[in-house]
């Protein structure tokens, strides 16, 4: 596989290949930018169907992580890492400390947080070997105190961020009543559909697991469907919250909502995507300005937490989009292409 010609791998910093025999151990570090400051991001762990499809994957996370930072107004820069490996059966305290050591021998220029397949107690383990862990401190919230996990940052942002998409789109102020389709109850998922749910909205989810499916019906009172079934419901928003891509040839002529908004990252499979959905007369929510809650929490953390100035900045994801949906409309361009040309102009200076 020829890495440097893969058109993901443009402007990328630094991409650092990792393995471990002893634990098993096969990861991959992406530095994007570090213009702003040192590049954070999560450590993602799949079982990814082959390494091409694992390196693809952290070299887009790690670019829309120097472009969520810099719309979010944050001195970090964007880097990702993934660990090949079912976190469900692969992951071992050794698979652990291995990556944890990698993390090391980079003395900073990458920081680590939970992502899809890690967590909160896992990066509080690699703290043993080695400093360059982020999102590890609990924190106080509505309920008492929470951990370090960023997912309810994350959820509250694209809560505030379908409000913002609602009133631009449908000049709704009020969410009450309107049809929602949530791909993907996990963490930010199932929060992020309560939050709608208590909102007045009528609710449909799915999801690879059954587990959160059935909770989320009896909880949440929403409607389950299978997950192929998620995109042609006749709903007002879809709100993607699981992988990436999946605004698609495929995808993308079966939606019958108005407007696209969720917390998955990466989600349009390519540019040329957010043309088609400006074409149907869909409002996109460009995924990393719509999800940047979850690291905004941990660069708080980072500078010393205050409650009420987290909140500040994450319900600043409201004039961000804005900044996206105005520029969009009077340059007659696509929203993702606008807040490209955005970030851009930010973290490049």
């Amino acid at each position: 596989m020829a890495v440097f010609s893969l058109s993901d791998f443009a402007d990328h910093e630094q991409v650092v290949f990792v393995s471990d025999d002893k634990s098993g151990l096969k990861a991959i570090i992406a530095v994007h930018n570090s213009n702003l400051g040192p590049a954070l991001g999560g450590c993602r762990m799949w079982p990814y169907a082959s390494e091409e499809e694992a390196v693809r994957d952290v070299l887009r996370l790690s670019r829309g992580m120097t472009y969520k930072s810099a719309m979010a107004r944050l001195k970090l820069g964007g880097g990702k890492s993934v660990i090949i490996g079912n976190p469900r059966t692969d992951k071992t305290p050794a698979l652990l400390a291995a990556f944890a050591r990698a993390l090391e021998q980079l003395n900073g220029r990458y920081i680590a947080a939970e992502d899809s397949g890690t967590s909160v107690a896992d990066m509080k383990y690699m703290t043993q070997f080695t400093r360059h862990v982020a999102g590890i401190h609990d924190k106080p919230s509505d309920e008492g105190t929470r951990s370090g996990d960023p997912s309810p940052a994350t959820a509250y942002g694209t809560f505030v961020g379908i409000q913002t998409a609602v009133k631009e789109r449908l000049g709704r102020d009020s969410l009450e009543g309107l049809r929602v389709a949530v791909q993907g109850v996990g963490n930010v998922g199932f929060d992020l559909a309560r939050q709608l749910g208590e909102a007045g909205v009528k609710l449909w989810v799915t999801d690879i697991h059954r587990e959160p499916l059935v909770q989320a019906g009896k909880e949440l009172g929403a409607t389950v469907v299978a997950p192929e079934e998620i995109f042609g419901l006749d709903v007002d928003v879809f709100a993607p919250c699981a992988l990436g891509a999946i605004l698609n040839d495929s995808t993308i002529p079966q939606l019958k909502a108005k407007i696209v908004a969720g917390a998955a990252n990466n989600q349009l499979a390519e540019p040329r995507h957010g043309l088609e959905l400006m074409k149907r007369g869909i409002l996109y929510a460009p995924d990393y300005v719509i999800n940047a809650g979850g690291i905004i929490d941990v660069y708080h953390e980072r500078i010393g937490f205050e409650r009420a100035a987290l909140i500040r900045h994450i319900e600043g994801i409201r004039d961000n989009l804005m900044e996206v949906f105005e520029r969009a409309r009077e340059e007659d361009r696509p929203t993702a292409e606008v807040a490209d040309a955005i970030a851009e102009e930010r973290f490049r200076r």
